[in-house]
């Protein structure tokens, strides 16, 4: 009865750990485009331009 129980939490926690991955990615993929976060959002970035 444990085994099942074990499985869902370690999921759980591997799922949140995941989300907090990717916003740190986007954090970072933020400031380098020149921007900022604030409350999650990136604001003042600037789009990439293909030559």
């Amino acid at each position: 009865m444990f085994r099942p129980v074990r499985t869902l939490i370690t999921l759980a926690m591997v799922f949140v750990a995941g989300v907090f991955y990717e916003r740190f990615q986007h954090g970072e993929r933020c400031v380098a485009a020149g921007g900022e976060m604030q409350s999650g959002l990136c604001t003042g970035a600037k789009p990439e331009t293909s030559e």
